[in-house]
């Protein structure tokens, strides 16, 4: 289980300076796993009931280039947040509700899919998302 000193020492191995609202987003986002940006800003409020939009946005921004967050945006979705980062995994997307889950890499390390043809690109991360119909979904 990572705690608020963990999201310390994160962001100060990042170089980052460690304020509420960035300790905050860290503990939504861990809290909360594909989280929209507004659900992310009602968690931070729960925990300091001031904090301005624009923060929690900065603060996602700056933990996202920091490589602390990991941004991902499904076909028709707004863009989600999630601290599971560095291990190239990909998600399940239910069509009918938007449940979002992890699967992890489904044969060999990153990137865990070899393109048929790379064009001269050194490739470091594939990017897979599944589509189909979450258990509560496909029963109704």
């Amino acid at each position: 289980m990572v705690t608020p000193p963990d999201f310390e020492r994160l962001l100060r191995g990042t170089a980052l300076r460690v304020t509420r609202p960035r300790l905050a987003v860290l503990g939504a986002v861990h809290a909360h796993p594909h989280a929209d940006t507004d659900t992310i800003i009602g968690a931070v409020r729960r925990e300091i009931p001031k904090v301005s939009h624009q923060a929690v946005y900065d603060s996602l921004h700056a933990l996202t280039a920091a490589g602390l967050l990991r941004r991902i945006q499904p076909s028709g979705s707004v863009a989600r947040y999630e601290t599971r980062i560095g291990d190239n995994h990909h998600h399940l997307v239910c069509r009918s509700c938007g449940t979002i889950a992890d699967v992890d890499c489904a044969v060999g390390e990153a990137p865990c899919l070899t393109a048929s043809e790379d064009h001269g690109f050194s490739i470091d991360e594939a990017e897979v998302v599944y589509w189909g119909l979450c258990p509560a979904c496909s029963t109704s």
